[in-house]
């Protein structure tokens, strides 16, 4: 039973301490959209979106205005592109995301995720189709978001895939050269992509969905901050507990907005994703939090440890607190979306190398980090290669969202506003890798991936 304590405890964390949802997202299955004639899927396409979404804006304006509580971002994820656009008899893929952004503009949604492929062991050809597609197809699109899948535990990395991708991501900053290289910010490769993560840029409805479902995302690094700060020198025993009772309050808000959700919208309840998911706004890093256990600044020694106790504990607390827990559930790290580690990037205390070690612990991986605009495509693949092998030996979710920042060097801002924050631009090692990258084929799958 809720007492009068509770009640004002929480009203407190959502107008003091940046707790909200942040996000609603509908995942929808375009399999049945499949047709020969690309005009009739891309038609089918948008037609099945606009019916299915059609009132989930107003559903989670309803849920926010009558709970009081924030919702931040309505979204959508849908089957991965390639596998739908493979059915067409066409080599063109961009009306495929130019049908999603028109969707999504449609239901009025922030961002549309699935414009996706997996090849995590190989490359069809309309896998490659879409890859080749996605730089101009996020340049023509303003809601869209881009996954590309290059490994897993039980594949190993494909690293023909990985190569490509790092043109890609080279091609798509000079597409969007006009706003930054922004194109690269709605673009994440992955290993061991989930099928049910509620967030962007990396969301994608897994072929073994439902038809439609709904999944809730979570967020509220300031509470968990706030919390910290009344255990101010206790032992790490006490900050690991204190972090856990705080993480399952904040996932039963939002296990009760995905349930509500879910009944409004006639939709099954997929999972609710426990990320601690921070904003460029002050008060609202995980950063800070870091720092809160005894850092002076985040990237500092002792940094992987306490971000590793901060993930733990935050997964303990959520499981307990929701019926279906997933995603990809812990905290991020995306350096231009959290005010604390933009801080320590421009102090130079945090570096890639270090957000490298930090991913070793955490949920995700390189995200949101700008480097020099002249990168070599090389380089981003070798950086791309790392962060797999990571996510591949420890069976978990990694990825790389990196902004190579037209015209920028070290030292320089690029500005993205909103969710998406400023990002100081970074260095990267000089030397190359180029013939590491040139050898192509795939990184067999660790000894573990044999379970069967």
């Amino acid at each position: 039973m809720l007492n009068q304590k509770d009640i004002l405890s929480t009203i407190e964390m959502i107008d003091q301490q940046h707790l909200d949802i942040r996000t609603i997202t509908m995942g929808i299955s375009l399999l049945s959209c499949c047709d020969p004639d690309p005009k009739r899927a891309c038609d089918k396409i948008y037609e099945k979106i606009t019916r299915y979404a059609e009132k989930l804006v107003k559903t989670g304006e309803d849920i926010e205005r009558e709970f009081g509580i924030p919702i931040v971002n309505k979204r959508i994820s849908v089957t991965p592109m390639a596998l739908v656009a493979g059915a067409s008899e066409t080599e063109d893929y961009v009306p495929f995301a130019l049908a999603l952004d028109r969707a999504a503009h449609t239901c009025g949604v922030n961002f549309i995720g699935g414009y996706s492929a997996l090849v995590q062991k190989g490359m069809t050809k309309a896998d490659e189709r879409l890859i080749r597609s996605i730089p101009e197809a996020l340049a023509r699109t303003e809601l869209v978001c881009s996954s590309v899948n290059v490994g897993s535990t039980k594949a190993g990395i494909n690293m023909d895939a990985v190569a490509l991708m790092g043109r890609i991501i080279k091609d798509t900053a000079k597409a969007t050269e006009a706003d930054d290289g922004l194109g690269c910010a709605k673009l994440v490769v992955f290993c061991n992509a989930v099928e049910d993560n509620p967030f962007m840029a990396g969301a994608f409805h897994g072929v073994g969905e439902a038809e439609k479902v709904i999944n809730v995302g979570v967020s509220g690094p300031g509470v968990v901050h706030h919390a910290l700060q009344a255990v101010k020198g206790q032992p790490f025993d006490v900050v690991a507990e204190t972090v856990k009772k705080t993480a399952f309050r904040v996932t039963r808000m939002g296990q009760l907005v995905a349930q509500e959700a879910s009944r409004r919208l006639d939709t099954p309840f997929g999972i609710v994703d426990l990320s601690l998911a921070p904003t460029p706004a002050i008060g609202d890093s995980v950063a800070r939090i870091l720092e809160e256990m005894g850092l002076e600044t985040c990237g500092t020694h002792g940094t992987t440890a306490a971000l590793a106790l901060l993930n733990d504990a935050v997964k303990k607390g959520g499981v307990m607190a929701s019926s279906s827990v997933g995603g990809l559930s812990g905290a991020f790290i995306p350096v231009s979306e959290d005010e604390g580690m933009i801080a320590a990037a421009r102090q130079g205390t945090l570096c890639l190398d270090k957000l490298e070690a930090m991913t070793c612990v955490c949920s995700v991986g390189l995200d949101m980090i700008a480097v020099p605009g002249d990168t070599p495509a090389e380089t981003i693949s070798a950086i791309i290669a790392d962060e797999a092998a990571i996510g591949m030996v420890n069976c978990k979710t990694t990825a790389v969202r990196l902004l190579p920042a037209p015209g920028k060097t070290v030292g320089d801002t690029i500005e993205m506003g909103g969710l998406l924050g400023s990002a100081p631009v970074m260095p990267v090692h000089p030397e190359s890798s180029a013939d590491f990258i040139a050898r192509g084929g795939r990184i067999p799958a660790p000894m573990h991936s044999l379970k069967n």
